[in-house]
């Protein structure tokens, strides 16, 4: 059973963010309390109907265990008993799940980033299904994408991109995606027919918003050069792309994908501003050293966590030991959300086990 006194201070909590933010603030204050009250009124709602549904219940067991209660009035009691213990249970679970200590960037928009490992072409053309796959599986989602910026391989494939996905709960949805990818198939350019393996790395940073990062201009140093590449007249005649580098860290990031060096610097900042929010986390996840490491993976970046098989049509994620048999809807984007949906609600059910474990 869920303690009715934490219903109780959650109901309270959200009484007085609604309170507050009727009261007229403004600036970053209202923004924190609007975050708050998108946070909690999920979570609120469950709880209303969860506590409900147990009020039902009590009534329903005092009503069929009174025995002054009619024989038929007893057995519609006893009938609507039953329904409901399994409402209350399914109703406690969903409680329990929305209760769970959040990552406070789980609402967040998603930067994700696509390199291309060993393998070499093949590893490139790999990358770039790989960035198709997410595209189309955003494309589902109603999420708006960007392509920040991108390099090709010779035979078309991905050596680098970076894509922007704007949409609220992006980064709780693809942050298990981070680490390497590995695909076994017969590369286009092996005349022989031999199966290959390549590997891609990918990366999912949560996009912070203004509040939540703030970069001192001192501390950046700002170079226009030339955009290379392809790109007709406009290449190497204006200095329209742009690196920052943020001197504290020496994290540095590059934009040449616009026309416009306005543009470029805008994109270069969003996407630095991602990378050291990302720092800052990890930092403070290393930190806490005594925290368990989740089953579904750490998201390192090195860690290994799925395999496309081709010739077999396969696609097997090992940090939760699923096989699932339809490559191609998944490497299609159509079928991802199958994976990416196991992943949640493996992760969900490992940190509810480890809260009732040290309950």
């Amino acid at each position: 059973m869920i303690p009715a006194n934490k219903l109780q201070r959650l109901l309270e909590r959200f009484q007085a963010v609604e309170a507050e933010l009727s009261s007229g603030v403004a600036g970053n204050a209202y923004v924190k309390l609007s975050k708050e009250h998108a946070e909690l009124s999920p979570i609120v709602s469950a709880a209303q109907a969860y506590r409900l549904a147990a009020r039902q219940l009590e009534e329903a067991d005092a009503l069929a265990a009174d025995p002054d209660t009619e024989a038929e009035l007893r057995g519609l009691a006893e009938q609507e008993r039953a329904e409901l213990k399994g409402a209350v249970e399914r109703l406690e679970h969903e409680l329990k799940v929305k209760l769970l200590p959040r990552d406070a960037a789980d609402d967040s928009s998603a930067i994700v980033e696509i390199r291309a490992g060993t393998g070499g072409d093949e590893a490139a053309l790999f990358a770039g299904d790989l960035l198709k796959m997410y595209t189309r599986y955003c494309q589902l989602q109603g999420w708006k994408t960007d392509l920040m910026s991108l390099s090709e391989s010779d035979l078309g494939g991905v050596k680098e991109a970076v894509l922007e996905i704007a949409g609220r709960g992006a980064y709780a949805k693809l942050k298990f995606e981070s680490g390497v990818h590995r695909v076994q198939r017969v590369p286009v350019t092996e005349a022989g027919g031999r199966i290959h393996t390549s590997a891609a790395t990918v990366a999912v940073l949560p996009e912070p918003e203004d509040v939540d990062v703030e970069i001192n201009e001192k501390d950046l140093r700002i170079d226009v050069f030339r955009a290379s590449g392809a790109g007709g007249q406009h290449v190497n005649k204006t200095e329209s792309a742009v690196r920052i580098t943020h001197l504290p860290t020496g994290l540095a990031v590059a934009q040449q994908t616009e026309k416009s060096q306005h543009k470029n610097k805008a994109q270069a900042m969003k996407l630095l501003k991602a990378r050291l929010f990302e720092m800052e986390r990890e930092r403070l996840a290393s930190e806490r050293a005594s925290e368990r490491k989740s089953m579904v993976g750490s998201g390192d970046r090195s860690e290994r966590i799925r395999t496309y098989n081709f010739p077999q049509g396969r696609v097997t994620d090992h940090r939760i030991n699923l096989t699932l048999y339809k490559l191609d809807r998944i490497i299609s984007g159509d079928e991802l959300g199958e994976i990416v949906d196991a992943l949640v609600t493996e992760d969900q059910a490992s940190r509810l086990a480890e809260l009732e474990a040290d309950a």
